[in-house]
């Protein structure tokens, strides 16, 4: 018995024909009677512009020269990438070596071709599409460089270039890209609780800070794993030899001296690493409990030896003062007369009631005695 099968294909729809899973031919849109056995008919709809089916390279090899007017092929290289715009609008991204087939006839489909071998910098256009879709991240690196800051890109482990601040995007296919960002701004650094010894074998606690920057983002990222802890080793070794140099008479003594020695030698270590230390200083020198109650003493000492010098230094001054009066006074009747009258005045201050007897001049005979 002849079998006789009805197909309707609509507007946006198209057929595809198999005889005992064999492809025969496609069908566009219209109504048809198909007869024989062993068919099978497979209805698509253009609006999936893809085509999804398993027997891409079958069909490919059966329509031959006619497969332009029903699909667009898109057979990519191993070094290139396609974005994917359907109606002008970007819809997916093809990895490299990708091989696609897409319905003509309903949509524009359109494949921009990007060739990694002329560079992996994703514009930034295209950057901002790929976002929307939320495939950047999948498809490449994406990295933001802050202002006073430097990136370093890298591709395969080898250093490719510096990246100035502002937004940008790698594509990460095919290649193992990774960017660095090195903060070029001044940093702050402590050292802090060394246990040290002075030249006489005095031992204290030093807490020191240090201020640095990068001035060579490539240096300070290749020639050393981690230019901070290079820095912070350099620190503590300088000033353990600061240290061991002086007394702690000339370490307290002169701070100035010790941060100078200490900065000349770190400055010195650390130039070759793209790293510049602006300064140096000690902040606290702590001593142990016993050794504070020594200095204190001293310190005790020596202040109430500074007191004792001021204090006859001003009695001897004083002691100066009255004999040059007594002489002034011893040369001059009048003054005498004068000091008289203020040795009264004082006295009659303190007394509630006064009878003279014989004027003024017993009053100063009764009360105030000078030797002739």
């Amino acid at each position: 018995m002849l079998m006789i099968r009805k197909v309707v294909v609509g507007d946006a729809e198209r057929a595809l024909v198999y005889k005992n899973r064999r492809f025969q031919r496609v069908l566009g849109p219209g109504v048809y009677r198909l007869w024989g056995f062993g068919l099978q008919v497979t209805v698509h709809d253009l609006a999936t512009a893809e085509y999804t089916g398993k027997d891409i390279e079958a069909l490919v090899q059966a329509l031959g020269a006619t497969l332009a007017e029903t699909f667009q092929l898109v057979d990519l290289g191993m070094q290139e990438i396609g974005l994917v715009h359907k109606q002008g609008k970007l819809v997916d991204v093809l990895a490299p070596g990708s091989r696609k087939l897409y319905w003509k006839g309903l949509t524009q489909i359109d494949v921009q071709r990007i060739a990694l071998s002329d560079g992996l910098e994703v514009d930034a256009g295209t950057a901002h599409r790929l976002r929307q879709l939320n495939v950047l991240d999948k498809l490449a690196v994406a990295v933001t460089v802050p202002s006073e800051s430097a990136g370093l890109l890298f591709v395969d482990g080898k250093f490719v270039r510096v990246l100035a601040p502002g937004a940008a995007a790698f594509w990460n296919v095919r290649k193992n890209v990774a960017v660095d960002v090195v903060d070029l701004r001044v940093q702050a650094m402590e050292v802090s609780g060394q246990e040290l010894l002075t030249r006489d074998k005095v031992s204290l606690r030093v807490n020191l800070a240090a201020s640095l920057r990068v001035t060579d983002p490539v240096a300070a990222r290749s020639k050393v794993a981690k230019y901070a802890d290079q820095v912070y080793r350099e620190l503590q070794y300088g000033l353990r030899k600061a240290v061991s140099a002086k007394s702690l008479d000339e370490l307290l003594g002169d701070k100035a001296s010790l941060d100078a020695d200490i900065f000349a030698y770190v400055r010195g270590q650390v130039t070759g690493f793209g790293v510049e230390v602006i300064g140096v200083g000690i902040k606290d020198v702590i001593l142990p409990g016993e050794m504070k109650d020594i200095l204190n003493g001293v310190v005790q000492a020596e202040k109430a030896a500074q007191a004792n010098v001021i204090r006859r230094r001003e009695e001897a001054n004083a002691t100066r003062s009255l004999l040059n009066t007594a002489r002034l006074v011893e040369e001059s009747p009048t003054l005498m007369r004068l000091k008289e009258l203020e040795a009264l005045e004082k006295v009659t201050e303190k007394i509630d009631k006064l009878t003279v007897f014989g004027g003024l001049d017993g009053v100063l005979k009764q009360l105030v005695t000078l030797k002739q």
